[in-house]
Parts: structure tokens; sequence; C-alpha cells
């Protein structure tokens, strides 16, 4: 689904008047705003209760406006934008006077990106030459981000002054976030582009430097985030049932999600609900956030999740279920 050109221009109209309005992307829901009205940006901080050091991606529609926005890019990074520009990639370079620090967090580098949806795109548009969007996900700070437009107004309802209903993202995580150092490209955050796409396209390692090795502080680094209400937990499928076990002795209610052939042939019975999950990484992480929201509704003590493999195309998986995890065990 997207919006009409007539909702899309009044969405526009209103980011210019320093109003907050969520629109879809190919990766999540972002919270948007014009990043040259510094009210705008600080409003997304109160409506998400964000840390203001916890930096804001910038949303734009062109590859060249790239140096408008960022300096000293390396040929790395205009490899990398050609490649999946549009799409669920985020760059982090050194900004430009014409981004302010109230956007980057107080760093000097800026995470930028051009999403892959016709709505944000045309939106981006409208907004006129050398204008750009800050938009961090449309949620609540370190909660569940959203992939619908009902998802963001059942988390801000009347917060948000608009919300364009793209539809259900076709990716359902964040971008992946890339920075540069000492003439490496490292993953500072996976994502929607795997760590194997991007080394096919430098022809060169490509390594994920986790929050504790990097200084550079990025949107969704910290331990806990994207966490649900109900209490999560991430368990080997030979430790998932004992651990279902346990909390049945305690009078609670779990769920299970899972995705391997022993766990779809479990049956579920009156004590807990078994739910299948996809076997794939990339239809997986479609999922994932609507199904933690379907069950993050309190008729439930634990959601207890049945760890994807461990191998490099699930590491985006992986990542958003350790941050969301109440207890992650891999004993």
């Amino acid at each position: 689904m997207q919006e009409s050109s007539s909702l899309i221009s009044s969405a526009a109209k209103k980011l210019k008047e320093g109003k907050i309005v969520a629109f879809p992307t190919e990766t999540v829901y972002g919270l948007g705003a014009d990043i040259s009205i510094p009210s705008a940006v600080d409003r997304i901080f109160e409506i998400k209760e964000r840390p203001i050091n916890h930096p804001l991606i910038i949303h734009f529609s062109k590859i060249s406006q790239l140096n408008y926005w960022a300096q000293e890019i390396p040929k790395a990074a205009y490899l990398l934008a050609k490649k999946f520009w549009p799409g669920p990639l985020t760059l982090i370079l050194p900004r430009t006077n014409h981004v302010s620090l109230n956007v980057t967090g107080g760093q000097n580098m800026v995470g930028l990106r051009i999403p892959d949806h016709p709505t944000a795109l045309t939106l981006l548009d409208a907004m006129g030459p050398n204008k750009a969007l800050a938009a961090p996900s449309a949620n609540r700070f370190g909660r569940i981000s959203p992939t619908t437009a009902a998802h963001v107004f059942d988390e801000l309802g009347h917060k948000v002054d608009m919300i364009l209903d793209g539809g259900s993202c076709k990716i359902g995580l964040e971008s992946t976030i890339v920075g540069f150092k000492n003439n490496s490209v490292i993953v500072l955050r996976p994502g929607g582009v795997s760590l194997t796409k991007l080394a096919e396209v430098l022809d060169e390692e490509v390594i994920f430097l986790e929050k504790k090795q990097s200084d550079i502080r990025v949107s969704g680094s910290l331990d806990s985030h994207y966490a649900p209400l109900t209490p999560l937990e991430v368990w080997p499928i030979k430790s998932l049932w004992d651990r279902c076990c346990e909390i049945e002795k305690l009078g609670l209610s779990p769920i299970l999600l899972g995705w391997s052939p022993e766990f779809i042939t479990k049956k579920t019975n009156k004590k807990y609900i078994c739910f299948p999950m996809p076997n794939t990484p990339t239809d997986y992480g479609r999922q994932l956030y609507a199904t933690l929201r379907q069950f993050d509704n309190g008729q439930y003590d634990y959601l207890l999740l049945e760890a994807p493999p461990d191998t490099p195309d699930w590491i985006a998986v992986s990542d958003r279920l350790q941050r969301a995890s109440f207890t992650v065990s891999t004993s």
C-alpha cells in the first residue's frame, strides 16, 4: 500500500512546519523530522524518550546529495552506496556543517542512507533540494520497532502529527550500519545487507565490530534494545523444553517460538503454545518484530525463542534477539 500524492504533499508540508511524521521504509517505520529545524529534531527525542546522545540516522533521496551531508568520503563508501542505495544500508561518515550536532548525538560522524520505499522516496523528494529527514524507528526508545502503520499508532498514538501508511515493511529489520576505519570497512550493526554481500562488492573481508570494540555511537547499539515488555529468553532447542517446564512449575505461562524441524513437530499442550517461525533468515527477520508485538500483550509471562543458527546469514537476527533478550543462554 502506498499513500496518495496529496497525503504525501501534506506530510511534507507538516515536516517543513517543524512537525513530526511517521513514514514507511523497507526496514521499519521511521519517525521523521526536518533536520534543518532543531526544535523538530528535539521533539523526536522527547516522543521516543530517547537519550540525546544517541545519534539519529539521516534519510535523503539521491546519491548526488551525499557530499552535501558528508565529507572525506572514502572510495569504499561510494562503491557501497552505488550498489545498495536505495536500500537497507547506513554509512557512517564525517559530517558537514549542514548536519547539526543534535542530530548526531554530539559526534562529528553522521549516519546516512537512502531508503528503498516509494512512499519514503516521494516524501523526501517533496521536501525539496538539500533537505533530509532525521528518522529513527517510530517507537519508544529500546522497544520493538514498528513494521506497520498500526504498530506506530499503537505505540505513539497522537504524539505523532501524521502517519503515512505504506503497508508492511518488506525487510522488517533495521539497516546495516557500516563505518570506515584505517582503510577497512567495519559493520557496527548488522541488518538488511549481509556481511557476505558487502564483502562481495568490496572484494575484501568485512567484520562485525561490536559496541565495546568501537568508539563510534550508532543507532540500536545498546546492550538492551528492540525489547518487548514481556521477558524474552533465547535458548538452544535442547534447553528450550527444560526451561519451559521450569516456568510452568512456577505457575507461569510461556509461549514458545521456534524454527527447526524438531520444534515444528512439537505439539502444543494445555500449558504452553508452540508458534512456528520461518526457517530462513530473510523471512524470519521480516516476521520477527510483528510476531513479538503480537504476543507481547500481557497474555504470556515469558517469550521463549529457539536460538537461530550460528551462521553469518543469521547474524542480524541473532543481534536483535540478543539485545531484546531478558536472558540469553548458549549452553
